[in-house]
């Protein structure tokens, strides 16, 4: 490891760190805007200058040049500041001067290494150059004027996303970024490019002039529109939630989040639930609290009664529903509302093992019946890693779109029994092999097959654990860890026929079997859900309550309240709690923090932030067999869960990106 003397400090950096690194772990600030820490390094902006010696009598650029031993940097010099203040003063010729306008006001890197670094004035008189806006679609505004080509936006697109949308046109004073051909963005990372930009040259398209950073409660959460458990800040005004930005976690999310998970919570304004409502005369109408409370008493239940969670829950909420079904003596508790009846009994065979941060290690994989781009839009970065790195993909499923190199063997899931001989002895070959099973994969029932394959390869071994189950509702594991299911599935409910179903949010059920029941649905949303049901009871969105979450990797992480629901919507932790007092049973909690220590004294697990520990994987039933033709479940990326689904936002870009239709201008 060298060493090298910052500003007469002498440090120990590792093998390979440049310069700007070194500088850096002597604690010294260097101003950039091109060099970014998970992009390549482009050395193009020639902000970060430095003096070192021995070299030439110059500045040179920190974040291309390699540390070596015995380097003496000077970040603080004369030479380094009149550097620094001329290359600010090249930035800054044709920069418009926006800043009191522009939406990157108050977060801009521009700004604030201008008022840094900066000279204070200016010698160029002559006009400013000017660009025309470039489209990039319904969620990217540009203003390219303002654009210092630093060229993050095309580094991502190509390097990080796989998709070579965003590219510069023409060269000197004349060069542009654009997307070809001017058209949208279309890939599902798009919008984290708004989040690189350390001007005002690529800002937010939906929150455009909507507020200042400074007018905003930031508040820790996680995101629901996938099982990823994305680490987000919530930022809002008042009872408004405004903007969603990614939070840094390396072993989740990175700092990328994806389009759906920051552009859908406009929905959350939009066809809301904020009253109750009870079914009569066929039509619903409106009621209060205590004529639904008592309706559903009406029904005497008894142990007739059934529950089923949506993809979205808390896992507090969860656990109130199985203490009041629990109380009630009823044991009809289920999440997998689509269906699914995979065994639930050992939670290693069902969660994602080797972790998202350990997937990039992998050096060959068979991906069954999952399309990771809609399905995990960050986890198929993880793998496009792999790919990088020389990692051998093979998937069974439809075609779609790879930001990799990968093989598809075919749709039909008897493939899992009849593998082509280069894919087995690909894996059997591998140092560390990985399988991930989707949902598709899952409904043809490829999850005893793949523990088989899995355990002919070897799949676990010292240090890796490479079976993979990939999970696309954020309540999934938080349920199957409180025990949230049932060996037959929701098919189980039908036959029972339940006097009362309990629909947590779950919008994506069919109630269909369960016309005899009296159907409660406590959500948020005026969504499939409270389309059948007969009793509506306004609940809370995952911004508007404290909640515990658990990813498919098994990793438990808590989110905090943003906002409160609006109008008469209440947490669902309280009005399962009422229904108890109006059911005449007890539960055992009257507080949030009473009832969180009640689930973590059940299930300890979920009291202590990290990932959680399942065991081993179970051995196969060598007697299931995989049959039929794969299908993925999700038909439109943008329009997942009811959020989204109300969000104007994501219909724009499910229509526009997905479906080919042009907004039409009012002249039009």
């Amino acid at each position: 490891m060298p060493k090298v003397t910052v500003d007469g400090t002498e440090i120990e950096v590792p093998n390979g760190a440049t310069v700007l690194q070194a500088c850096e772990m002597a604690g010294k600030e260097i101003p950039r805007f091109c060099y970014h820490e998970r992009l390549s390094i482009a050395g193009n902006c020639r902000m970060c200058l430095v003096e070192v010696k021995p070299g030439p009598p110059k500045p040179q650029a920190s974040c291309a040049l390699p540390a070596t031993e015995g380097q003496e940097i000077r970040t603080d010099s004369a030479m380094v500041k009149a550097a620094r203040e001329g290359v600010m003063e090249f930035l800054l010729i044709n920069h418009p001067l926006d800043c009191p306008i522009c939406d990157q006001g108050g977060e801009c890197d521009l700004q604030d290494q201008s008022m840094m670094y900066g000279r204070g004035g200016t010698r160029y008189n002559e006009n400013k150059r000017a660009v025309t806006h470039k489209y990039m679609g319904p969620l990217i505004k540009t203003i390219m004027t303002r654009c210092i080509h630093c060229t993050r936006c095309v580094r991502f697109s190509e390097e990080v996303a796989g998709v070579d949308e965003i590219g510069a046109l023409y060269r000197g004073e004349d060069m542009q970024i654009t997307t070809y051909l001017e058209r949208a963005a279309s890939h599902e990372l798009s919008a984290n490019v708004i989040d690189l930009c350390p001007v005002g040259a690529l800002t937010s398209r939906p929150y455009a002039y909507e507020a200042r950073p400074w007018e905003l409660k930031k508040t820790l959460g996680i995101d629901v529109s996938d099982a990823m458990g994305t680490n987000i800040r919530v930022d809002s005004r008042g009872r408004e939630v405004l903007r969603v930005l990614p939070r840094n976690n390396d072993d989740v999310n990175e700092e990328w989040i994806s389009d759906k998970a920051r552009y859908q919570i406009d929905g959350l304004l939009r066809r809301r639930l904020d009253r109750v409502w009870i079914r009569r005369e066929g039509k619903l109408q409106p009621a209060s609290w205590d004529e639904a409370f008592a309706a559903i008493a009406a029904t005497n239940p008894g142990a007739s009664v059934a529950a089923v969670a949506g993809d979205l829950l808390d896992c507090e909420t969860m656990f109130a529903a199985k203490r009041l079904l629990g109380a009630l003596g009823s044991t009809l508790i289920e999440s997998r509302q689509t269906g699914l009846s995979y065994p639930a009994d050992n939670l290693a065979a069902v969660a994602f093992n080797s972790t998202f941060a350990g997937i990039e290690e992998t050096d060959a994989v068979l991906v069954i019946g999952s399309h990771l781009r809609w399905e995990a839009p960050l986890l198929n970065v993880r793998l496009r890693k792999a790919a990088r790195r020389g990692a051998k993909i093979f998937l069974i499923g439809p075609h779609w779109e790879t930001t990799y190199p990968a093989e598809f063997l075919g749709e039909d899931a008897q493939l899992l029994h009849s593998l082509p001989d280069h894919v087995a002895s690909a894996m059997q070959g591998a140092a560390r092999p990985a399988i991930i099973v989707g949902a598709g994969g899952l409904a043809v029932g490829a999850l005893h097959p793949a523990l088989a394959l899995g355990a002919g390869w070897n799949l676990t071994r010292e240090g890796w654990n490479g079976f993979n189950v990939v999970h696309m509702a954020a309540a999934r594991m938080g349920a199957l860890m409180l025990g949230f299911a049932q060996a037959g599935g929701v098919a189980d409910f039908a036959r029972a026929a339940p006097k009362v179903l309990i629909s947590l949010g779950a919008d994506e059920l069919d109630h269909a079997p369960f016309a005899q029941s009296l159907k409660v649905y406590i959500g948020h949303h005026g969504d499939r859900g409270a389309a059948a049901a007969d009793i509506i009871l306004p609940g809370s969105a995952f911004t508007e309550k404290p909640g515990t979450y658990v990813n498919m990797e098994g990793r438990v992480q808590f989110a905090d309240q943003s906002v409160f629901a609006p109008g008469d919507a209440r947490e669902d932790w309280t009005i399962l709690r009422a229904l108890a007092d109006a059911l005449g049973v007890s539960v055992g909690f009257d507080s949030f923090d009473q009832l969180r220590a009640a689930m973590i004294a059940e299930v300890p697990a979920l009291g202590q932030a990290g990932l959680a520990q399942y065991g081993a994987l179970p051995s196969a039933d060598t007697s299931v067999r995989a049959e039929g033709r794969i299908a993925y479940p999700i038909k439109d990326f943008y329009l997942t869960n009811p959020i989204a689904r109300a969000s104007v936002v994501m219909q724009r870009c499910s229509a526009e990106l997905l479906h080919g239709e042009i907004e039409a201008e009012a002249a039009e």
